[in-house]
């Protein structure tokens, strides 16, 4: 299909959250892009609608080029849930073509966001969240190595990050981390502040949160957990 700056939102960005979308872009004096057209029609066409081709004439549509910085073309980019995922640029044999096509259809290329993950780095998880705030698996990795690493600031930080995404069991785990005090012997501390419990809602989240560490498969935490529904009911 052809893309125009008008359509590209709805062509391409909301399309790429269901199929992957391959963006061409090509203008009528290119010779390269003349060779390149064809082998992508072909090689996308054999997908049977599991990648889509988009054709941008850059020419017409100089918002999309700018969009993408195109310096020169042909210029092919594959989008994914509205991101780019994969590009080259310059005419391809029709291999290299049946291989970036083939890794798409297949579902096999690698998110960016998702390798920051994987490398797991504070600066690579910095990264993804400088772009993506309330991403929910940066949040939990940048958290969880800040409370283990307990610089100062570093659960303040951590606590702080994980007020942006909703609430599950890893976000309330990590944040019991980082509020839960040090102490050597868990069981008075949990007997002092059962006493305080009923009155004192810092006691009571002290309390919740020494749980949280010790795990919920804990049986002495099921016990305190009891302990606790009696002392408040």
């Amino acid at each position: 299909m052809d893309v125009t700056d008008a359509t590209f939102e709805a062509e391409v960005i909301i399309r790429s959250g269901q199929t992957p979308v391959v963006v061409d872009l090509w203008a009528p004096w290119c010779g390269p892009c003349k060779q390149l057209g064809p082998i992508l029609e072909k090689v996308i066409g054999e997908t049977n609608g599991k990648v889509v081709l988009a054709k941008v004439n850059v020419d017409e549509n100089p918002g999309i080029a700018q969009a993408f910085q195109a310096q020169s073309i042909p210029a092919v980019h594959a989008i994914v849930d509205g991101k780019p995922v994969d590009s080259f640029l310059g005419a391809q044999g029709e291999e290299t073509v049946r291989q970036f096509v083939s890794k798409l259809a297949a579902g096999a290329v690698e998110d960016p966001i998702d390798s920051r993950i994987a490398a797991g780095d504070e600066a690579s998880l910095r990264s993804l969240l400088d772009e993506e705030v309330d991403h929910l698996e940066g949040v939990l990795a940048l958290a969880a190595l800040l409370i283990e690493r307990d610089d100062e600031g570093d659960k303040a930080e951590a606590l702080a990050l994980l007020e942006r995404v909703p609430q599950n069991p890893d976000v309330r785990h990590l944040a019991a981390l980082a509020r839960a005090e040090a102490v050597e012997d868990i069981d008075s501390r949990l007997n002092e502040l059962l006493a305080q419990a009923k009155e004192d809602d810092e006691a009571r989240q002290a309390f919740i949160d020494l749980l949280e560490v010790l795990g919920s498969d804990n049986p002495k935490a099921t016990e305190w957990r009891r302990k606790l529904a009696s002392a408040l009911y």
